[in-house]
């Protein structure tokens, strides 16, 4: 079950270093921002406040970086995402960066759906229906 969400962002200066290429922690930055923009696309939000006041959130269990060349201020990156795997309670995430086909960095990164209760702390949940639907068909396409 594979599907992709593809975006685009430009370095700004403050994301580089000093030699002039992007740092590398920026791109954990933005893999997390691609997978704020795959579910908006969708019509979900990666924090929704339940009914009951719990918050149903989506907290990072894993995620790690290759890179394969620079990135410089200025230079459009090409991201993509794609939807590898998705657990009953978890999401796993594939991730590229390009700039016009050349590969910069790539990465995987696991979320886990949780609920988050007043003095309990997190507790992993089953993906609800509403966003399992949003999600299949997306990977249908």
């Amino acid at each position: 079950m594979a599907s992709s969400f593809e975006s685009t962002r430009r370095v700004v200066f403050c994301e580089t270093d000093m030699a002039g290429i992007v740092h590398f922690s920026n791109f954990y930055r933005w893999m997390e921002q691609v997978e704020h923009d795959f579910f908006r696309s969708l019509g979900l939000t990666i924090v929704n406040t339940q009914p009951d006041g719990s918050i149903l959130g989506w907290p990072r269990v894993s995620a790690n970086c290759r890179f394969s060349s620079p990135a410089r201020y200025e230079d459009v990156l090409n991201v993509k995402l794609t939807v590898q795997r998705i657990g009953v309670k978890s999401l796993t995430y594939d991730i590229r960066f390009d700039i016009d086909g050349r590969l910069v960095a790539s990465g995987t990164m696991k979320t886990v759906c949780c609920r988050v209760e007043h003095g309990t702390g997190l507790q992993s949940v089953a993906i609800p229906a509403e966003y399992l639907e949003q999600l299949e068909e997306h990977s249908a396409e």
